[in-house]
């Protein structure tokens, strides 16, 4: 699975498919899960505040090339804060239909009185549990994460998710978190921090 995937699952690992998390800190998590998706593979970098195309070729995902189409098309916007608060408007919808593609969740839609909500059930429990189970087992080992594991633990605490990774884990675990999110490279910690002070700024103004 893709970060963006990974990070839709812990923030909605419930048998109803309903949210860990703030709406806004959701979607801004899964915003920035997807930039990071198109820096891991090479098609974009973050400096200085501003997000960068680097290549246009489309990338092997469908909504990766979506996302970076977007980048391309708005190239006189440049913001990763304005990037982060874009694709968080649509987001959570977005990962939800790739991982209902992908055969892990179940679209389902609800109507009351005259509105119709839309969530993404687990198909499998075992399924959506397990990428918080496999990134709290990576802390407790004594070789370090790999650099995507790595981005996606910064974005589960920058959204503020880290308790449904670590509400089991030892101390070693707890350690390891603290110091792999400093050592990231530089476009990757740059983004994770501007998407905890994005989610910090959204959810003090109580945006929906």
């Amino acid at each position: 699975m893709l970060i963006a995937d990974e990070f839709f699952l812990i923030a909605h690992n419930d048998s109803r498919g309903k949210a860990k998390l703030h709406p806004a800190a959701t979607g801004l998590g899964l915003a920035g899960a997807l930039l990071g998706e198109l820096i891991l593979f090479g098609q974009i970098t973050v400096s200085g505040g501003l997000v960068t195309v680097l290549d246009r070729r489309p990338p092997p995902d469908a909504l990766a090339h979506t996302v970076l189409d977007q980048l391309i098309g708005e190239s006189q916007h440049q913001s990763v804060r304005t990037w982060l608060s874009f694709l968080a408007q649509t987001a959570t919808t977005s990962v939800g239909e790739r991982l209902a593609r992908a055969g892990v969740l179940r679209r389902q839609e609800s109507r009351r009185l005259l509105r119709t909500s839309v969530s993404y059930v687990p198909i499998d429990l075992n399924v959506v549990a397990w990428p918080a189970t496999r990134l709290r087992a990576l802390l407790e080992r004594p070789d370090p994460p790999g650099v995507p594991d790595a981005v996606l633990l910064g974005l589960v605490c920058a959204a503020g998710l880290s308790r449904e990774v670590l509400w089991s884990a030892g101390p070693r675990a707890h350690h390891r978190l603290g110091v792999l999110i400093p050592a990231l490279p530089a476009p990757l910690r740059e983004l994770v921090a501007h998407t905890e002070a994005a989610v910090g700024a959204a959810v003090l103004r109580g945006i929906p």
